[in-house]
């Protein structure tokens, strides 16, 4: 690894480049292992100027208007100022260079806008790696003076904690339906949520997502609130018509304002750095499993053994502790 490559990339970043900055997410996202030295190298160097921007995270069934709203919402905040970008992760299938138009497409008015960059996640084939890489590239993004960052979960499930743990604010998107919709929301998203907003609350939907927001307050007022500094609002929003996204918006800033004042905030993102550094410990032995021989080898033919009952698993897991060497 070349100091002056480190230094380069570096450089590219922090003049916020975009195409400097495109290249350094490439980089961070390779799997080869000379690659990966240059890019711990390089997020070591852009350490110091990372951690300052709003970090949001959006996600919502199919059709809840995740891209309409982070679109206008862009807008909105590109207009006063603020340099946005969106990350999208999917862990669930295999994103190949042609959804980098897909995206842009879903967010048009941002993909022409000069102040906001839209990437999507790679392909990446596990959670572990998608959210890896999604953290390394928020790093890049404050680097490059991007102040305002949101993460849009387009998965399901373990996504949605995985995205919900990397952010500092995450806004859970509904819509209109009445209690039909409670019946099919998992407790576990309701209490990750900062804020639900209810979507497309404009015309014949008004009356029916005024009572869909009553639904989810009466949901939320019987769970404790994941912060004893901040109930979560229930707020009414229409992304396609530009309603109550400024409303939002302060939200979230008095979300932050609320947790710096009690010293939650900053609580909040050192166990998120501890939490990164156990995911990069975890990412990296799978990687030094698949990457032995006899101990991949073998791990297949004890995976077979486990499912037809020949063999313990916690057995099994101690061979090939053995034969990576870490048995004590």
């Amino acid at each position: 690894m070349a100091r002056d490559e480190v230094e380069a990339y570096a450089a590219g970043v922090l003049s916020g480049d975009r195409a400097a900055l495109g290249r350094a997410i490439t980089l961070i996202e390779s799997r080869r292992p000379e690659h990966r030295r240059t890019a711990v190298a390089l997020l070591q160097a852009l350490t110091p100027h990372t951690g300052r921007a709003h970090r949001i995270g959006v996600t919502g069934a199919p059709g809840a208007g995740k891209s309409t709203t982070i679109d206008q919402l862009g807008v909105n905040l590109t207009a006063r100022g603020h340099k946005l970008a969106v990350l999208a992760v999917d862990p669930s299938s295999n994103r190949s260079g042609g959804s980098i138009l897909g995206d842009k497409t879903r967010m048009a008015r941002l993909a022409v806008d000069e102040r906001a960059y839209i990437r999507p996640s790679p392909a990446a084939g596990t959670l572990g790696g998608v959210t890896q890489t999604a953290r390394e590239t928020i790093a890049l993004f404050e680097a490059a003076g991007y102040d305002v960052i949101i993460v849009e979960t387009v998965g399901v499930g373990q996504s949605e904690v995985a995205v919900a743990e990397m952010v500092d604010f995450f806004l859970v998107l509904m819509l209109p339906g009445g209690g039909d919709d409670l019946q099919g929301i998992k407790k576990g998203l309701l209490e990750l949520a900062d804020m639900i907003a209810v979507n497309k609350a404009d015309g014949d939907n008004e009356g029916r997502a005024r009572q869909t927001a009553n639904d989810y307050r009466a949901a939320l007022h019987i769970l404790t609130p994941a912060s004893p500094n901040w109930r979560p609002p229930v707020v009414m929003i229409s992304g396609l018509r530009n309603i109550g996204l400024d409303a939002l918006w302060e939200q979230v800033l008095a979300h932050r304002a609320a947790l710096e004042a009690a010293g939650e905030f900053a609580a909040k993102r050192r166990a998120q750095g501890v939490r990164w550094m156990h995911a990069m410990i975890e990412e990296r032995m799978r990687a030094a499993l698949r990457a032995e021989p006899r101990a991949a080898a073998r791990l297949a033919e004890l995976e077979r053994e486990v499912r037809e009952g020949r063999a313990m698993p916690v057995a099994a897991a101690e061979e090939i502790i053995a034969l990576m060497g870490l048995s004590g």
